[in-house]
């Protein structure tokens, strides 16, 4: 009989809202301070620069506002639930990097484009329902669910921009709680068992993996590491391999191997 898998965490609406809209800022004020040197510059996201992946930082939050001003689409029940959304994000990324792209090229002001991007955002998200559909790449999802993306979406993108200029940016805690949990949460989801905990202190404890359950004492598989650490191994941006020799991870067991399972997301 194959693992149970479990329930999907719940998150508050308006802590999420607000950290949200708190990453957003972070960003923002990283951006308004970008040399046109620095934003002509890789991304060391594909062939994006860094204007391009600030102007898809901005996309993250208008694509919420612009679904709010919609009709809601029909339909009872969401198409996509959170777990599943982390892997419905590979094979969508030349539509994102299009839309980014074309976004820095009719927008050169980014200043004003967030400004309008964070006002809008806050407006109509303030007493939209979680409950509310919303249509994304891959359905429709609860707007309380999309929210949690949001957060993946926005701390993902601040590390990126972090290695790409060497600015050191803030995380707002329940961001990168939310962020961290969900990534998590996703890989428990994947590989549903008992037989290996993955620790990503202070946010998120996890089992996964098949095999004989841990009830007591100290588990016998272990894997531990920093939320940043975890975010990049989770969407691609560092290798298990590489982690483990740099010594941001910790692994023991026999069974604490993640590197067929990751990354999470395309």
């Amino acid at each position: 009989m194959p693992p149970a898998k479990k329930r999907q965490r719940a998150y508050d609406l308006s802590r999420t809202r607000t950290a949200v809209l708190a990453q957003f800022a972070h960003v923002q004020a990283a951006v308004r301070d970008l040399t046109p040197e620095q934003l002509s510059g890789p991304s060391g996201l594909g062939e994006w620069t860094v204007r391009d992946l600030a102007a898809h930082v901005a996309t993250v939050l208008e694509w919420v506002s612009r679904e709010l001003e919609l009709p809601e689409p029909p339909g009872a029940k969401p198409q996509l639930n959170l777990l599943e959304w982390p892997f419905s994000t590979a094979g969508r990324a030349e539509g994102i990097a299009d839309d980014a792209r074309t976004l820095a090229a009719a927008r050169p002001g980014l200043g004003a484009l967030y400004e309008e991007t964070a006002e809008r955002f806050a407006r109509l998200a303030a007493g939209a329902p979680g409950e509310r559909l919303v249509t994304t790449r891959a359905g429709t999802m609860r707007l309380g669910d999309f929210l949690v993306t949001r957060t993946v979406e926005l701390v993902v993108h601040t590390d990126d921009l972090h290695r790409a200029t060497g600015l050191d940016l803030p995380y707002d805690r329940q961001a990168l709680a939310a962020c961290t949990r969900l990534l998590a949460d996703a890989l428990a989801d994947k590989a549903p068992g008992g037989s290996v905990e993955v620790r990503v202190p202070p946010f998120a404890v996890v089992q996964c993996i098949g095999g004989p359950k841990h009830t007591r004492g100290t588990p016998p598989n272990v894997v531990e590491t920093d939320p940043l650490t975890w975010l990049r191994l989770a969407t691609g941006r560092t290798g298990w391999t590489e982690a483990l020799e740099e010594a941001r991870v910790s692994a023991s067991g026999e069974r604490a191997d993640l590197a067929p399972l990751l990354p999470l997301m395309g």
